[in-house]
Protein backbone atom coordinates (compact mmCIF):
# COMPACT_ATOMS: atom_id res chain seq x y z
CA UNK A 1 0.00 0.00 0.00
CA UNK A 2 1.24 3.25 -1.00
CA UNK A 3 1.09 5.63 1.56
CA UNK A 4 0.42 9.72 1.00
CA UNK A 5 2.74 12.86 2.12
CA UNK A 6 -0.41 13.44 4.30
CA UNK A 7 1.47 17.35 4.89
CA UNK A 8 0.28 17.94 1.38
CA UNK A 9 -3.51 17.66 2.15
CA UNK A 10 -2.70 20.51 5.43
CA UNK A 11 -2.22 23.26 2.38
CA UNK A 12 -4.96 24.47 0.83
CA UNK A 13 -6.60 22.26 -2.20
CA UNK A 14 -6.79 25.18 -4.21
CA UNK A 15 -3.77 27.67 -4.71
CA UNK A 16 -4.73 31.46 -3.63
CA UNK A 17 -4.50 32.44 -6.62
CA UNK A 18 -6.58 29.70 -8.51
CA UNK A 19 -9.36 30.44 -6.51
CA UNK A 20 -9.42 34.66 -7.87
CA UNK A 21 -8.95 33.28 -11.46
CA UNK A 22 -12.55 30.61 -10.41
CA UNK A 23 -14.19 33.77 -9.00
CA UNK A 24 -13.23 35.74 -12.86
CA UNK A 25 -13.83 32.84 -14.67
CA UNK A 26 -17.57 32.45 -12.87
CA UNK A 27 -17.91 36.66 -13.23
CA UNK A 28 -16.61 35.82 -17.39
CA UNK A 29 -19.43 33.48 -17.87
CA UNK A 30 -22.41 35.29 -16.93
CA UNK A 31 -20.68 38.94 -18.22
CA UNK A 32 -18.89 37.80 -21.83
CA UNK A 33 -18.36 41.13 -23.21
CA UNK A 34 -17.55 42.87 -19.93
CA UNK A 35 -14.00 44.49 -20.30
CA UNK A 36 -11.87 43.06 -16.89
CA UNK A 37 -8.68 45.18 -15.57
CA UNK A 38 -6.62 42.54 -13.95
CA UNK A 39 -4.56 44.41 -10.96
CA UNK A 40 -4.64 41.19 -9.14
CA UNK A 41 -2.33 38.58 -9.67
CA UNK A 42 1.65 39.63 -9.69
CA UNK A 43 2.17 38.49 -13.25
CA UNK A 44 3.93 40.71 -15.51
CA UNK A 45 2.37 42.29 -19.16
CA UNK A 46 5.24 43.93 -21.20
CA UNK A 47 7.19 42.01 -23.53
CA UNK A 48 10.66 41.07 -22.63
CA UNK A 49 13.84 43.60 -23.19
CA UNK A 50 14.94 43.70 -27.04
CA UNK A 51 18.36 42.60 -25.70
CA UNK A 52 17.22 39.65 -24.17
CA UNK A 53 15.13 38.57 -27.18
CA UNK A 54 18.36 39.49 -29.56
CA UNK A 55 20.75 36.99 -26.91
CA UNK A 56 17.89 33.94 -27.04
CA UNK A 57 17.83 34.06 -31.11
CA UNK A 58 21.71 33.73 -31.09
CA UNK A 59 21.33 31.16 -28.61
CA UNK A 60 18.77 29.09 -30.63
CA UNK A 61 20.89 29.41 -33.84
CA UNK A 62 23.93 28.01 -31.65
CA UNK A 63 21.59 24.75 -30.56
CA UNK A 64 21.36 24.04 -34.25
CA UNK A 65 24.63 23.81 -34.88
CA UNK A 66 26.24 20.24 -33.88
CA UNK A 67 29.72 22.59 -33.18
CA UNK A 68 27.84 24.91 -30.99
CA UNK A 69 25.28 22.83 -29.65
CA UNK A 70 25.05 22.46 -25.72
CA UNK A 71 22.77 19.82 -23.52
CA UNK A 72 22.52 20.20 -19.71
CA UNK A 73 23.50 23.17 -18.30
CA UNK A 74 26.44 22.95 -15.58
CA UNK A 75 24.69 22.20 -12.54
CA UNK A 76 25.01 25.57 -11.00
CA UNK A 77 24.58 27.30 -14.20
CA UNK A 78 26.69 28.56 -16.82
CA UNK A 79 30.16 30.82 -16.07
CA UNK A 80 29.01 33.23 -18.39
CA UNK A 81 25.90 34.48 -16.08
CA UNK A 82 27.36 33.85 -12.79
CA UNK A 83 30.39 35.91 -13.56
CA UNK A 84 28.23 38.84 -14.64
CA UNK A 85 26.36 38.15 -11.53
CA UNK A 86 29.06 38.87 -9.16
CA UNK A 87 30.10 41.47 -11.14
CA UNK A 88 26.50 43.11 -10.03
CA UNK A 89 26.96 42.46 -6.61
CA UNK A 90 30.67 44.32 -6.98
CA UNK A 91 28.96 46.92 -7.98
CA UNK A 92 26.94 47.24 -4.70
CA UNK A 93 30.08 46.99 -2.76
CA UNK A 94 29.54 43.41 -1.73
CA UNK A 95 31.99 40.64 -2.82
CA UNK A 96 30.26 37.03 -3.62
CA UNK A 97 32.09 33.72 -4.78
CA UNK A 98 31.83 32.65 -7.59
CA UNK A 99 31.07 29.01 -6.78
CA UNK A 100 28.10 30.50 -3.83
CA UNK A 101 25.81 31.49 -6.72
CA UNK A 102 23.01 28.82 -8.67
CA UNK A 103 21.23 29.29 -11.49
CA UNK A 104 17.00 28.34 -10.92
CA UNK A 105 14.53 28.47 -12.78
CA UNK A 106 12.96 31.27 -10.81
CA UNK A 107 12.88 32.37 -6.99
CA UNK A 108 9.58 30.29 -6.03
CA UNK A 109 11.64 26.82 -6.49
CA UNK A 110 14.61 27.65 -4.60
CA UNK A 111 12.00 29.29 -1.58
CA UNK A 112 10.00 26.17 -1.39
CA UNK A 113 12.89 23.86 -2.05
CA UNK A 114 15.48 25.04 0.70
CA UNK A 115 13.34 22.94 3.39
CA UNK A 116 14.65 20.07 2.01
CA UNK A 117 18.47 20.76 3.29
CA UNK A 118 17.61 21.68 6.52
CA UNK A 119 16.22 19.80 9.53
CA UNK A 120 12.34 18.63 10.50
CA UNK A 121 13.08 20.52 14.19
CA UNK A 122 13.96 23.57 12.96
CA UNK A 123 11.96 26.43 14.60
CA UNK A 124 10.17 28.64 11.52
CA UNK A 125 9.46 32.06 11.76
CA UNK A 126 7.43 33.81 8.73
CA UNK A 127 5.92 37.22 8.86
CA UNK A 128 2.13 37.81 8.12
CA UNK A 129 0.89 39.06 6.00
CA UNK A 130 3.32 37.79 3.51
CA UNK A 131 4.11 35.50 -0.04
CA UNK A 132 1.96 32.11 0.73
CA UNK A 133 4.72 30.07 -0.44
CA UNK A 134 6.90 30.57 2.71
CA UNK A 135 4.07 29.25 5.23
CA UNK A 136 2.63 25.99 2.45
CA UNK A 137 6.34 24.99 2.14
CA UNK A 138 6.43 24.67 5.77
CA UNK A 139 3.46 23.26 6.29
CA UNK A 140 4.34 20.37 3.21
CA UNK A 141 7.65 19.47 4.87
CA UNK A 142 5.83 18.64 7.94
CA UNK A 143 7.42 21.41 10.52
CA UNK A 144 4.18 23.08 10.92
CA UNK A 145 2.77 21.06 13.40
CA UNK A 146 -1.21 21.46 13.92
CA UNK A 147 -4.06 24.31 13.11
CA UNK A 148 -4.81 26.08 15.96
CA UNK A 149 -8.53 27.25 16.52
CA UNK A 150 -6.89 30.86 15.75
CA UNK A 151 -6.17 29.21 11.98
CA UNK A 152 -2.09 29.30 13.21
CA UNK A 153 0.33 26.64 12.32
CA UNK A 154 1.33 25.65 16.08
CA UNK A 155 5.01 25.22 15.23
CA UNK A 156 5.22 28.76 13.43
CA UNK A 157 6.07 31.90 15.04
CA UNK A 158 4.43 34.54 13.28
CA UNK A 159 6.45 37.88 13.08
CA UNK A 160 3.84 40.68 14.33
CA UNK A 161 3.31 42.58 11.34
CA UNK A 162 0.62 44.88 10.95
CA UNK A 163 -0.97 48.45 10.77
CA UNK A 164 0.79 49.50 14.13
CA UNK A 165 3.87 48.29 12.75
CA UNK A 166 3.77 50.07 9.75
CA UNK A 167 3.72 46.32 7.81
CA UNK A 168 6.86 45.87 8.77
CA UNK A 169 7.88 42.51 10.88
CA UNK A 170 8.80 43.09 14.06
CA UNK A 171 11.89 40.61 15.76
CA UNK A 172 10.71 37.67 17.11
CA UNK A 173 10.47 37.75 21.12
CA UNK A 174 11.46 34.56 21.05
CA UNK A 175 14.28 32.29 19.18
CA UNK A 176 13.73 30.51 16.16
CA UNK A 177 15.84 28.85 13.66
CA UNK A 178 15.03 30.15 10.21
CA UNK A 179 13.33 33.29 9.43
CA UNK A 180 11.88 33.92 6.18
CA UNK A 181 12.23 38.02 4.67
CA UNK A 182 10.98 39.20 1.65
CA UNK A 183 11.90 42.83 1.24
CA UNK A 184 10.74 44.91 -0.52
CA UNK A 185 7.80 42.95 0.84
CA UNK A 186 4.91 40.64 -1.19
CA UNK A 187 1.82 41.93 -0.72
CA UNK A 188 2.86 44.76 1.42
CA UNK A 189 5.35 46.87 -0.67
CA UNK A 190 6.80 48.04 2.53
CA UNK A 191 10.77 47.73 3.03
CA UNK A 192 13.29 47.77 5.72
CA UNK A 193 16.17 50.09 5.60
CA UNK A 194 19.39 49.19 6.02
CA UNK A 195 19.43 50.09 9.87
CA UNK A 196 16.16 47.75 10.46
CA UNK A 197 17.72 45.02 8.69
CA UNK A 198 20.92 44.89 10.42
CA UNK A 199 18.70 44.31 13.42
CA UNK A 200 17.73 41.10 12.18
CA UNK A 201 21.15 40.00 10.95
CA UNK A 202 22.29 40.71 14.54
CA UNK A 203 19.89 38.69 15.62
CA UNK A 204 20.41 35.66 13.06
CA UNK A 205 24.42 35.74 14.27
CA UNK A 206 23.15 36.01 18.25
CA UNK A 207 21.09 32.81 17.66
CA UNK A 208 22.87 30.96 15.02
CA UNK A 209 19.53 31.24 12.90
CA UNK A 210 19.27 31.70 9.01
CA UNK A 211 17.79 34.40 7.07
CA UNK A 212 16.34 33.27 3.82
CA UNK A 213 16.01 36.47 1.92
CA UNK A 214 13.69 36.68 -0.88
CA UNK A 215 14.77 40.32 -2.56
CA UNK A 216 12.96 39.32 -5.81
CA UNK A 217 11.68 42.83 -6.10
CA UNK A 218 15.21 44.46 -5.61
CA UNK A 219 15.46 46.33 -8.60
CA UNK A 220 12.06 48.29 -7.65
CA UNK A 221 13.97 50.00 -4.81
CA UNK A 222 14.23 53.57 -5.27
CA UNK A 223 15.06 54.95 -1.91
CA UNK A 224 18.85 55.16 -0.90
CA UNK A 225 18.78 53.72 2.38
CA UNK A 226 16.89 50.58 1.28
CA UNK A 227 19.31 47.55 0.82
CA UNK A 228 19.49 45.89 -2.76
CA UNK A 229 20.77 42.56 -1.18
CA UNK A 230 21.23 41.26 2.18
CA UNK A 231 24.81 41.47 1.87
CA UNK A 232 25.30 45.09 2.23
CA UNK A 233 24.64 44.12 5.97
CA UNK A 234 28.05 43.60 8.12
CA UNK A 235 27.93 40.12 9.02
CA UNK A 236 25.14 38.96 6.56
CA UNK A 237 27.07 36.18 4.37
CA UNK A 238 27.42 34.00 7.52
CA UNK A 239 23.55 33.99 8.32
CA UNK A 240 21.34 34.58 5.05
CA UNK A 241 20.66 33.08 2.21
CA UNK A 242 19.71 35.28 -0.88
CA UNK A 243 17.19 34.65 -3.31
CA UNK A 244 16.73 37.03 -6.21
CA UNK A 245 14.68 36.27 -9.80
CA UNK A 246 14.37 38.10 -13.04
CA UNK A 247 11.18 37.50 -13.29
CA UNK A 248 9.08 40.76 -12.39
CA UNK A 249 12.86 42.57 -13.34
CA UNK A 250 12.60 41.61 -16.72
CA UNK A 251 9.59 39.95 -17.93
CA UNK A 252 10.97 36.52 -17.22
CA UNK A 253 7.67 34.68 -15.32
CA UNK A 254 6.75 32.64 -18.67
CA UNK A 255 10.76 31.97 -19.19
CA UNK A 256 11.75 30.76 -15.79
CA UNK A 257 15.57 31.76 -14.38
CA UNK A 258 16.45 33.59 -11.59
CA UNK A 259 19.46 32.83 -8.59
CA UNK A 260 20.23 31.96 -5.23
CA UNK A 261 23.30 32.99 -3.51
CA UNK A 262 25.05 30.49 -0.53
CA UNK A 263 27.87 31.80 1.38
CA UNK A 264 30.59 29.36 1.96
CA UNK A 265 30.45 31.24 5.78
CA UNK A 266 27.51 29.94 6.42
CA UNK A 267 26.94 27.48 8.86
CA UNK A 268 24.25 24.44 9.69
CA UNK A 269 24.82 22.14 12.74
CA UNK A 270 24.13 18.14 12.67
CA UNK A 271 22.59 16.93 15.80
CA UNK A 272 26.16 16.29 17.19
CA UNK A 273 26.84 19.89 17.09
CA UNK A 274 29.36 19.79 14.31
CA UNK A 275 29.19 22.76 11.83
CA UNK A 276 28.42 21.71 8.06
CA UNK A 277 28.50 24.65 5.30
CA UNK A 278 25.08 25.05 4.30
CA UNK A 279 26.53 25.04 0.44
CA UNK A 280 27.90 21.51 0.73
CA UNK A 281 24.20 20.18 1.73
CA UNK A 282 22.52 22.48 -1.42
CA UNK A 283 25.30 21.53 -3.85
CA UNK A 284 24.34 17.76 -3.04
CA UNK A 285 20.74 18.66 -3.40
CA UNK A 286 21.61 20.87 -6.35
CA UNK A 287 23.42 18.23 -8.44
CA UNK A 288 20.50 15.10 -7.69
CA UNK A 289 17.54 17.43 -8.55
CA UNK A 290 17.86 19.62 -11.39
CA UNK A 291 19.44 19.22 -15.03
CA UNK A 292 19.36 23.37 -14.77
CA UNK A 293 18.00 26.17 -16.77
CA UNK A 294 18.04 25.76 -20.09
CA UNK A 295 21.10 27.68 -22.45
CA UNK A 296 18.80 29.58 -24.72
CA UNK A 297 17.35 31.27 -21.13
CA UNK A 298 20.30 31.93 -19.50
CA UNK A 299 21.74 33.54 -22.37
CA UNK A 300 18.93 35.87 -22.25
CA UNK A 301 19.54 36.67 -18.83
CA UNK A 302 23.26 37.25 -19.48
CA UNK A 303 22.17 40.14 -21.72
CA UNK A 304 20.36 41.65 -18.95
CA UNK A 305 24.02 43.03 -17.37
CA UNK A 306 25.23 44.41 -20.41
CA UNK A 307 25.06 48.33 -21.05
CA UNK A 308 21.64 48.05 -23.12
CA UNK A 309 20.00 45.11 -21.29
CA UNK A 310 20.30 47.32 -17.96
CA UNK A 311 18.73 50.56 -19.96
CA UNK A 312 16.01 48.50 -21.08
CA UNK A 313 15.36 46.71 -17.31
CA UNK A 314 15.24 50.12 -15.98
CA UNK A 315 12.93 51.01 -18.60
CA UNK A 316 10.23 48.07 -17.88
CA UNK A 317 10.95 48.42 -13.81
CA UNK A 318 9.88 52.51 -14.19
CA UNK A 319 6.87 51.50 -16.61
CA UNK A 320 5.45 49.39 -13.55
CA UNK A 321 6.52 51.99 -10.78
CA UNK A 322 5.08 55.06 -12.48
CA UNK A 323 1.43 52.43 -13.06
CA UNK A 324 2.32 51.29 -9.08
CA UNK A 325 2.26 55.53 -8.11
CA UNK A 326 -0.81 56.04 -10.28
CA UNK A 327 -2.42 53.74 -8.28
CA UNK A 328 -1.22 54.92 -5.07
CA UNK A 329 -2.30 58.12 -5.72
CA UNK A 330 -5.57 57.66 -6.59
CA UNK A 331 -6.43 55.23 -3.46
CA UNK A 332 -4.50 58.04 -0.74
CA UNK A 333 -6.63 60.67 -2.59
CA UNK A 334 -9.87 58.30 -1.85
CA UNK A 335 -8.84 58.52 2.19
CA UNK A 336 -7.60 55.32 2.36
CA UNK A 337 -4.77 53.54 4.47
CA UNK A 338 -1.90 52.64 1.70
CA UNK A 339 1.41 51.27 1.62
CA UNK A 340 3.87 50.55 -1.07
CA UNK A 341 4.02 51.44 -4.49
CA UNK A 342 7.15 53.17 -3.53
CA UNK A 343 9.80 50.73 -3.65
CA UNK A 344 7.36 48.26 -5.36
CA UNK A 345 4.77 47.35 -7.80
CA UNK A 346 2.67 46.38 -5.35
CA UNK A 347 -0.03 48.50 -3.17
CA UNK A 348 -1.22 47.58 -0.58
CA UNK A 349 -4.83 49.24 1.78
CA UNK A 350 -7.23 49.45 3.76
CA UNK A 351 -10.36 47.96 2.70
CA UNK A 352 -13.02 51.17 2.46
CA UNK A 353 -15.50 50.81 5.59
CA UNK A 354 -13.24 47.83 6.89
CA UNK A 355 -15.22 45.52 4.38
CA UNK A 356 -14.16 41.86 4.62
CA UNK A 357 -10.99 41.33 1.66
CA UNK A 358 -13.48 38.76 -0.17
CA UNK A 359 -16.61 41.04 0.25
CA UNK A 360 -14.70 43.94 -0.81
CA UNK A 361 -13.32 41.63 -4.11
CA UNK A 362 -16.60 41.09 -5.54
CA UNK A 363 -17.27 44.48 -4.84
CA UNK A 364 -14.28 45.47 -7.08
CA UNK A 365 -15.01 42.88 -9.41
CA UNK A 366 -19.35 42.91 -9.99
CA UNK A 367 -19.23 47.00 -10.00
CA UNK A 368 -16.24 47.93 -11.63
CA UNK A 369 -14.96 44.77 -13.43
CA UNK A 370 -11.51 45.20 -11.49
CA UNK A 371 -9.42 42.04 -10.24
CA UNK A 372 -7.56 42.81 -7.39
CA UNK A 373 -5.53 40.36 -4.41
CA UNK A 374 -7.67 40.28 -1.31
CA UNK A 375 -5.51 40.66 1.52
CA UNK A 376 -6.83 37.49 3.52
CA UNK A 377 -5.03 35.09 1.04
CA UNK A 378 -1.49 36.49 2.48
CA UNK A 379 -2.54 35.18 6.16
CA UNK A 380 -5.18 35.82 8.41
CA UNK A 381 -3.39 39.27 9.55
CA UNK A 382 -3.86 40.24 5.81
CA UNK A 383 -7.94 40.42 6.14
CA UNK A 384 -9.59 43.59 5.58
CA UNK A 385 -6.65 44.84 3.05
CA UNK A 386 -6.77 44.32 -0.37
CA UNK A 387 -3.41 44.29 -2.94
CA UNK A 388 -3.13 45.82 -6.45
CA UNK A 389 -0.60 45.05 -8.40
CA UNK A 390 1.28 47.74 -10.92
CA UNK A 391 1.66 44.77 -13.60
CA UNK A 392 -1.22 46.29 -16.17
CA UNK A 393 -0.86 48.32 -18.63
CA UNK A 394 -0.68 52.34 -18.24
CA UNK A 395 -3.85 52.57 -20.53
CA UNK A 396 -5.55 49.24 -17.89
CA UNK A 397 -4.08 51.01 -14.87
CA UNK A 398 -5.51 54.60 -15.79
CA UNK A 399 -9.27 52.94 -16.87
CA UNK A 400 -9.03 51.18 -13.65
CA UNK A 401 -8.72 54.31 -11.56
CA UNK A 402 -10.91 56.19 -13.28
CA UNK A 403 -13.96 53.41 -12.34
CA UNK A 404 -13.14 53.61 -8.88
CA UNK A 405 -12.50 57.48 -8.27
CA UNK A 406 -15.30 58.91 -6.20
CA UNK A 407 -16.70 55.49 -5.81
CA UNK A 408 -14.90 53.98 -3.05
Amino acid sequence: MALANENYLKTPEIYCFDEIEKRVNAYKVLHPVSKIIRLGVGDVTRPIPGEALKAMHAAIDEMGKAETFRGYSPPQGYDFLIEKIVKEYRSLGVSIDKDSVFINDGAKSDIGNIGHVLGRDNIIAIAEPVYPVYENATIMSGRAGFLTDEQKWSNVVYLRCSEDTGFLPELPTEKVDIIYLCNPNNPTGTTLNKAELKKWVDYAIEHDSIIVYDAAYQSYITQSDVPHSIYEIKGARKVAVEIKSYSKTAGFTGLRCGFSVFPPELMVYTLNGDKVPLIKLWSRRNANYTNGVSYVVQRGAESLYSRKGKAEVHELVDYYLTNAAIIRKELIDAGLSVYGGVNSPYVWFKTPGEQASWKFFQQLLYEFQIVATPGVVFGQSGEGYMRFTGFSSREGTLMAMDRIRGNL
